[in-house]
């Protein structure tokens, strides 16, 4: 991204769409690293290697009533292929179009009713955040099937780039569900996952999986909130598998696309078809299983195709918002068999990981950011995982727009107040009430967790308030041992990753936990 000066003045950004191959990711804005000619040099992972893009230009001072709906949705299309991945670009937005512009909304068409809400659900966000920096004005974003053929295409991953194909296109197998399948994310890896205490036993079932598919752990069933990193697991254990053995024939299918594959089967009378090559696979990814919940046919059909895999010794991975018995409209069945397996969850991330995520993701995109910007994002985004990212990314833009470094003072201004008066009620709670809030639900006194005595009636709470502290209020370990009797880090972390270890067995003791959670942070 450069900054235009000519030839009416005023300095105006001018965005550039690209497309490099999943091996050449795009690294990193250079802010100022032009070359002179008004374009920009962009890393790449490879050494000593560039690339040279063409402009997309709007002229200035063009407001967003003087654009047309294909000028508008063309810019934010532009930008957002610039930070998203080759493969999800191309599968997700490639094929959208530009409907119509009034007022303040703009109308986008996909291919596939379940195209829009992948889209709309996934980086409907993002798309909204690009609207208003590059078009200078809030814009609502509205998605729509215009009708038609409901097959979405998957781009091959290959050394292809867009808008080449082969001369002829082999007719696809509908026995096949690879065909299908949506394409893995190559930048989803064990190397790339940020391990903390919030989804250590998640990090480490997904790793054995991968090692020894179907072995241990089948089904593997991980929950959590939105952008915590359940997707990004469940990317890295296919990805795994792949490499290390290839001839496994893995399928990443989120459950919403198999609910629409089996009523186009219904409709087109291939329902063997479809069960056949569901049972051809050797691990099936099912994400966002919830999405099935109260849909009977659904639910009919994936038990069978569950039954049938988990019988030939297939390895099936499913992630969720909630535990199994936590999701309304679940056949009891299911739940039955999502438990047979191991049931683990990630939570969001506390301070010591979220600054490890963000210097990582900073490491890995060659920016350098100093260690007072890292604690500033880190303390004010508490949520996700994916809410740093995104403030990485406006970071990044920020800086490329007003050619300015990244320093403490300019992330103020870049993220706002909005960004530090986040309103989290978890803030008005202090340890104390941890403490004396666990002890009331356990039947203990506050004395008595702080005490040196080792019985399981006194252990169990102090271990359940040394977990509830670390995963909410962000304390050091050395400083919550302090709170209990003066107790060591190495304590501390036993009794995090002990209760984390028993709310992923004991269904009983899970339930009790997260009572105890909404009590204290959700009133």
């Amino acid at each position: 991204m450069s900054v235009d000066t000519a030839p009416w003045g005023v300095k105006r950004p001018r965005f550039r769409a690209f497309m490099v191959r999943p091996a050449e990711r795009i690294a990193a804005f250079r802010p100022g690293a032009s070359d002179g000619g008004g374009s920009v040099s962009l890393t790449r992972f490879i050494p000593s290697s560039t690339i040279t893009i063409p402009c997309f230009r709007i002229p200035p001072n063009t407001t967003l009533m003087e654009l047309t709906a294909t000028e508008a949705w063309t810019k934010i299309r532009a930008s957002a292929q610039v930070v998203l991945p080759e493969q999800t670009y191309r599968t997700w937005l490639a094929s959208t179009e530009s409907v119509s512009l009034s007022d303040d909304t703009l109308v986008v068409s996909a291919p596939t009713k379940f195209a829009v809400e992948w889209v709309e659900d996934k980086y409907g966000q993002l798309l909204r955040d690009i609207a208003e920096r590059e078009l200078g004005s809030p814009l609502q974003l509205r998605f729509e099937h215009q009708g038609g053929d409901e097959r979405i295409e998957f781009p091959e991953v290959g050394d292809g780039v867009a808008g080449e194909s082969s001369t002829t296109t082999p007719e696809p197998d509908p026995t096949d569900v690879l065909a299908a399948a949506v394409a893995l994310n190559e930048r989803y890896t064990f190397e790339r996952f940020v391990i903390g205490g919030n989804n250590a036993l998640a990090s480490a079932a997904c790793d054995r999986v991968a090692k020894a598919p179907a072995a241990a752990y089948n089904p593997l069933f991980i929950w959590g909130g939105t952008g915590l990193g359940k997707t990004h697991l469940m990317h890295a254990v296919g990805n795994a598998i792949i490499e290390a053995f290839p001839e496994r024939r893995v399928a990443y299918v989120p459950s919403e696309q198999f609910t629409n594959e089996m009523i186009d089967a219904i409709k087109t009378g291939q329902t063997a078809e479809f069960r056949e090559r569901y049972r051809r696979i050797d691990v099936l990814l099912i994400d966002d299983v919830h999405f099935i919940a109260n849909k009977e046919g659904t639910q009919e059909e994936f038990f069978h195709t569950f039954n049938a895999l988990y019988d030939a010794q297939k390895q099936i991975v499913i992630t969720s918002d909630r535990p199994p018995q936590e999701i309304p409209g679940l056949q009891e069945r299911l739940v039955s068999r999502f438990e047979w397996g191991l049931v683990t969850d990630v939570q969001p991330p506390d301070l010591e990981t979220r600054s490890a995520i963000l210097r990582k993701k900073a490491g890995e995109d060659g920016i350098d950011i100093g260690g007072d910007v890292i604690e500033y994002v880190a303390r004010n985004r508490r949520t996700s995982v994916r809410q740093l990212e995104g403030a990485l990314i406006k970071l990044l833009a920020f800086s490329s727009l007003t050619r300015r470094e990244i320093t403490l003072e300019m992330a103020q201004d870049a993220l706002g107040p909005e960004h530090e008066s986040l309103g989290d009620p978890i803030l008005q709670i202090s340890p104390e009430d941890v403490r004396s809030r666990t002890a009331e639900s356990w039947g203990v006194s506050v004395d008595a967790l702080t005490s040196k005595r080792r019985n399981r009636s006194i252990t169990v709470p102090r271990q359940v308030a040394m977990y509830l502290i670390k995963t909410h209020l962000d304390l050091p370990y050395s400083d919550i041992g302090g709170l209990f009797g003066g107790r060591d880090h190495s304590t501390v972390i036993h009794s995090v990753n002990k209760v984390e270890a028993e709310m992923a067995s004991d269904s009983a003791f899970r339930s009790r936990v997260r009572q105890l959670q909404q009590d204290l942070f959700r009133n």
